[in-house]
């Protein structure tokens, strides 16, 4: 008798970097109180969301190894387009406080849009108009975060 094979590996996988998430946030809040339900401590939410990502995770990964499931292969890593995400990312914190939050988030999602195959000059500068848009609304206007919107040098 063998144990389950996994079909599909791809919800395989990121089941188990749920459930890998989950483990790592549940045993960083340990070392805030808890509380009880009815005053909850720092740390109580935290746990509570690690406690539903793995849950999640491991529902995932039982539907993976299903006889019903498609099988699919882990597809190889797109190294280049992992850094162009990765790279827009930290120039996003580098640029965030020179340029404000329009020209960081310009660069992130310019810098960002040359990872995929369909990038268009024409796209990506949609893509920044609304989700500069979006979000200056919910974060700037909506929650009042105190972000710089516009370069140092407009302040």
């Amino acid at each position: 008798m063998t144990g389950p094979i996994i079909r599909d590996q791809r919800a395989f996988a990121s089941g188990a970097l749920f459930l890998a998430f989950a483990v790592f946030f549940f045993v960083t809040a340990l070392n805030y109180p808890a509380g009880t339900a009815a005053r909850m401590g720092p740390g109580f939410f935290p746990r509570l969301l690690a406690i539903v990502l793995a849950a999640i995770g491991l529902v995932v990964m039982m539907g993976a190894v299903r006889r019903t499931a498609e099988r699919q292969a882990l597809l190889k890593w797109d190294m280049k387009g992992l850094a162009w995400v990765t790279g827009s990312v930290a120039l996003f914190a580098l640029l965030l406080f020179p340029l404000g939050l329009v020209g960081a988030l310009f660069v992130l999602i310019l810098v960002s849009s040359r990872a995929s195959s369909e990038f268009t000059w024409k796209g990506a500068l949609a893509n920044a108009a609304i989700l500069i848009a979006l979000c200056l609304a919910v974060f700037v206007y909506g929650l009042g975060l105190q972000l710089p919107v516009w370069p140092a040098l407009f302040n």
